[in-house]
């Protein structure tokens, strides 16, 4: 690739070029250098790139140019594996064409309403963007046609291969004219894809973006060693060290997002959940929270994940160690976009090294270990910030006397001003050491020599002789008994739930829970005890009528 290489370079319409200009770009990416010329040759071509790579682009570009103005008919068909991934890329279309007149483009999802999709399709449009299902709903259907298809685009193709798509993959390529032009990417390449090139595409260029040209100097990568039963406190700490205001947490499996997400909200932050089991209204409503900053924290699970589109997002945690390799990638990427820096965070558990290890040397990238912040560093760093905002303020505000007499009362008063200050201070940030548990982080055994059979015999031991809390930690709350527990699958998510369901409690105002066998144990605010007490005995959890009571 020429470092030089421009797009003014690239054979593209005044329209397109205009658009790509407007868009503040300059110079092509490595897939965008390597794939354009040759797409726009009319050639098929596999590509091998990764999440922000800028793919989009790699095939979008040729796709507009490629379609006729004059011909109303399908002429762009583009598959990707999830909704949002769809809504993403025709967004990027919309904004790559917006200076080419006649050009029309429709997004076809599941989850969604028929009839502004038909409406469209009748109205004619020449590019289409769609999830397999819904693409293969509206062929039965007979409202949408492909016979004219000259450009097909599979996007992510490894993804849908792995949500079992590749029936409804062959039987929509099967619905085209061989004489299309056929465009695969994929973070990886499997030996389905291989197959399915072999099957669709004639003499194919295959491009392979290298390890080397993913790696990107915008983001910084950390790992922290900490217990499973630690890693909520240890985000909290670091969240605030680092003063992110919009992060992506990423959890394994979808019972981890849900578990994760009631944790977040009841120590007061706010967090949302994405994963499949979500209807679109609400992974729409979710989305939508999230790009305005309204919820600044958003737990999802790597399928959900895929076509997440946020250029602000300061910071991903891998809460749980992504399972392979290329999930690790895909997670990391993004954030650190759009000329930003980002951080990416890794909680590592004893058994998890092996993984790390394996994504460091696939990645040929050196994650450092990092320390967790104490509670005085904490407190220091916030009262840094605290007085750096201070400052500003006050450049930013001159004094005036518009509280020169509340000043001088409260001078004749006998209030030194060293006092004053302190307490305004306080008032502002409060007993900031409060806000953050006393967890020991320490990993290694307490004896070098112990086994890992012996260590966890130990800590079984140590929650089974236990005792429980009859009385909250807290002055403010007070400990609540439940009759139901695990054996009625009770989860925290279900508790919090239905008190906040059914009073007029946030879930964030709820406290500790602690779940038994049996029983649970629930911290509410002093205030609202009784009207838990008496508005949830009237209630039911997963099915079974509860007794709710001050714990003794």
């Amino acid at each position: 690739m020429q470092e030089t290489l421009l797009f003014s370079e690239l054979p593209l319409s005044p329209e397109v070029l205009q658009a790509v200009t407007d868009m503040g770009f300059e110079q092509p990416t490595p897939i965008q250098a390597q794939s354009i010329p040759v797409l726009l040759e009319g050639r098929d071509f596999t590509g091998q790139a990764q999440t922000g790579t800028g793919k989009t682009a790699s095939f979008g570009i040729p796709a507009i140019e490629r379609v006729d103005t004059n011909d109303r008919s399908v002429q762009v068909i583009i598959l990707c594996p999830t909704r949002e991934l769809a809504q993403q890329v025709t967004e990027e279309m919309r904004k790559l064409s917006k200076h080419k007149a006649g050009l029309n483009l429709t997004t076809l999802y599941g989850g969604a309403s028929y009839d502004p999709q038909i409406r469209d399709l009748k109205r004619g449009v020449q590019i289409v963007v769609g999830t397999p299902g819904r693409v293969i709903d509206h062929l039965n259907r007979g409202t949408l046609k492909l016979d004219n298809v000259r450009y097909l685009v599979l996007d992510e193709a490894d993804e849908m291969l792995n949500m079992g798509f590749r029936d409804d993959m062959e039987e929509i390529i099967q619905h085209t004219s061989e004489a299309r032009q056929t465009v695969f990417f994929s973070a990886t390449m499997p030996p389905e894809i291989l197959d399915l090139t072999r099957r669709y595409q004639h003499d194919p260029v295959m491009v392979r973006i290298t390890r080397k040209e993913l790696t990107t100097d915008t983001i910084e990568q950390k790992f922290f060693e900490v217990r499973g039963g630690a890693k909520l406190e240890a985000f909290s700490r670091l969240t605030h060290y680092y003063n992110i205001q919009l992060s992506l947490v990423f959890c394994n499996t979808k019972a981890q997002v849900d578990e994760l997400v009631t944790q977040l909200q009841a120590k007061g932050f706010d967090a949302e959940a994405l994963h499949g089991d979500l209807k679109q209204a609400q992974r729409n409503h979710v989305m939508g929270r999230f790009r305005k900053g309204i919820v600044n924290i958003l737990v999802a699970t790597d399928v959900a994940a895929r076509g997440i589109d946020v250029d602000d997002i300061e910071a991903v945690f891998n809460y749980d160690v992504p399972l392979d390799e290329e999930a690790y990638v895909h997670r990391i990427g993004r954030t650190g976009r759009a000329g930003k820096t980002g951080l990416a965070i890794t909680f590592v558990t004893g058994r998890d090294f092996g993984r790390l290890k394996g994504i460091m040397r696939y990645t040929k990238a050196n994650i450092e270990r990092g320390e967790l912040p104490s509670i005085e560093e904490l407190v220091a760093v916030k009262k840094q910030r605290f007085a750096e905002t201070l400052k500003q303020t006050i450049d930013a505000n001159p004094p005036t006397d518009e509280f020169d007499d509340l000043i001088d009362d409260l001078a004749e008063a006998g209030y030194p001003a060293r006092d004053v200050i302190a307490a305004l201070i306080n008032m502002n940030m409060g007993n900031i050491a409060d806000s953050f548990e006393n967890v020991r982080f320490e990993d290694a055994p307490r004896e070098r020599g112990a086994s890992s059979r012996q260590q966890r015999n130990e800590r079984t031991s140590g929650r089974r002789n236990r005792p429980a809390r009859a009385q909250s930690d807290d002055a403010h709350m007070t400990r609540l008994f439940f009759n139901v527990g695990r054996r009625a699958n009770v989860r925290p998510q279900d508790i919090v739930g239905a008190i906040a369901g059914e009073t007029h409690l946030r879930g964030n105002q709820i406290g500790a829970i602690d779940i038994y066998d049996s029983f649970t144990f629930v911290d509410v605010p002093n205030d609202h005890a009784s009207s838990v007490i008496e508005t949830m005995s009237r209630s039911q959890i997963r099915g079974m009528r509860i007794n709710v009571e001050v714990a003794r």
